[in-house]
C-alpha cells in the first residue's frame, strides 16, 4: 500500500486512547512487510521484521502511538443534549462548532454547540467557552429518543477528513501520531529492500496521550537493546519562537537531551550527513510527555533516541505536517538500522 494513502486513512479513522481496535486492524491489514505479528495483553501491535544476522541477532525497537485525543459521554440531558469529557488534553478553544462522531449504538454524525455570544453575561463574550458549557447536539427532540443510541461512556471523535496544502503538506487530525506510525511503514518498506542484521520491532503504542502506558508495557515484553520513539514536534508558525520550533520540511528532527543516548545521537547525525537526509536538531530537556521517555527507564533502562515530525497546531483538528517529513524520517531510521551490527549495539552499555 502507498504509505501516504495509508497515513490519509488512519488520520481519518477513529481510535481513542485505550479503544484502538480499529487502528491496530487497519495495520495490521497494511502491513505487508513485517514478518510476524501480534497484539500483547494492552493492545499494542507489534511487527517483527527479522535480521539476517547471526543469533543472538540484537533487538531495535521504533513506537510511535496510534492512539488519539477524544471525548467521552458524560450526560443526556433534556431535548437530547449531550454533556461530555475529555480523554487527553484537548484546547477546549477550538471544540466549539466542531462537526463529530458519536460512537454509540451505530455512529451518529453531531455538532458541538454553545450558547450564542448574544446572550451571554457580561464579559463573557470576551472568554473562551468553558468545557462544562459546551454540549453536542445530535438532532434528537428529546433525552428519551438520544438514550435510544447513545449511553454515558460513549466515545466522540471530531469528523475531519485529510486536505491537501500546497506543496506536500497535509492537513488533518490525529498526525499526533499516526505521522509517526506512517513512518515505521516507510522504513519497513525501505528495509523490505536492505541487508539489516538485527531484529526490528516496529510498535504501534496504544494508550500514549493518558500516559504512555503502551509504550511501558511493550518494552517490558519485547527487552530491546535499542529504542527510536518517534512522535511529533512543533512545527514553525506564527507566534512561536524559532528556538522552540521546527521548519516543516527541513526533515525529522533529532532530539539532544538527557533521554538520548549519545553514541545513537552521534550515529543517528551521522546517518543522516551520510546519506543527505534532512534533520533539525531538536533539543529536549524535558522528555517526559513521549514514548521515549518509557522505553528508555523500562527494566535495567535502554539505549533511545526521539525523533520527530515537524507538526503545527498539535491537539486540534487541522493538524498539519509535511509528508515529506515523514518520508524522511522513514529512511533516516532504515538507513541508520541497515548500518547497525553487534559490535556497535553492545557498546551502548558504555559511555
Amino acid at each position: 500500500m502507498d504509505v501516504k494513502h495509508f497515513l490519509r486513512n488512519l488520520s481519518e479513522s477513529s481510535g481513542v486512547s485505550g479503544y484502538e481496535q480499529n487502528i491496530t486492524e487497519q495495520i495490521s491489514t497494511a502491513c505487508t512487510w513485517a514478518d510476524d505479528m501480534r497484539r500483547d495483553k494492552l493492545g499494542n501491535l507489534i511487527m517483527l521484521k527479522r535480521g539476517e544476522g547471526t543469533k543472538p541477532k540484537k533487538k531495535i525497537m521504533l513506537a510511535a502511538h496510534m492512539d488519539e485525543i477524544g471525548l467521552i459521554i458524560t450526560k443526556v440531558e433534556k431535548g437530547g443534549f449531550l454533556r461530555f469529557g475529555t480523554i487527553g488534553g484537548f484546547d477546549q478553544r477550538v471544540l466549539l462548532g466542531q462537526e463529530v462522531i458519536v460512537h454509540g449504538k451505530t455512529p451518529s454524525l453531531g455538532i458541538i454547540g454553545a450558547k450564542p455570544p448574544h446572550v451571554q453575561a457580561h464579559g463573557e463574550q470576551n472568554k473562551a467557552v468553558k468545557l462544562e458549557d459546551l454540549f453536542i447536539d445530535l438532532g434528537y427532540d428529546t433525552k428519551e429518543d438520544a438514550e435510544k443510541l447513545v449511553r454515558i461512556g460513549d466515545l466522540v471523535t471530531l469528523k475531519r477528513e485529510v486536505i491537501d496544502l500546497q506543496s506536500s503538506l497535509l492537513a488533518g487530525k490525529a498526525f499526533d501520531d499516526r505521522a509517526g506510525v506512517a513512518a515505521i511503514f516507510e522504513c519497513f518498506q525501505i528495509l523490505s529492500t536492505l541487508h539489516h542484521e538485527v531484529d526490528v520491532y516496529g510498535v504501534a503504542t496504544v494508550q500514549e496521550e493518558v500516559g504512555l502506558r503502551g509504550a511501558v508495557t511493550s518494552t517490558y515484553g519485547i527487552v530491546p537493546d535499542l529504542g527510536i520513539a518517534i512522535d511529533v514536534s512543533f512545527g514553525d508558525q506564527p507566534d512561536l519562537r524559532e528556538s522552540e520550533t521546527i521548519k516543516l520540511g527541513n526533515g525529522p528532527g533529532i532530539a539532544i537531551g538527557p533521554h538520548v543516548h549519545p553514541k545513537v545521537y552521534d550515529r543517528m547525525v551521522k546517518t543522516a550527513k551520510e546519506w543527505n537526509i534532512k534533520y533539525s536538531l531538536d533539543p529536549s530537556p524535558s522528555p517526559g510527555g513521549t514514548d521515549a521517555y518509557a522505553i528508555q527507564v523500562v527494566q535495567a533502562g535502554v539505549a533511545t533516541i526521539l525523533l520527530s515530525v515537524p507538526l503545527r497546531y498539535m491537539h486540534t483538528s487541522i493538524e498539519t505536517i509535511d509528508y515529506d517529513d515523514v518520508k524522511s524520517t522513514g529512511k533516516l531510521m532504515a538507513m541508520f538500522i541497515a548500518g547497525l551490527n553487534n559490535e556497535f549495539v553492545e557498546g551502548l552499555t558504555c559511555f
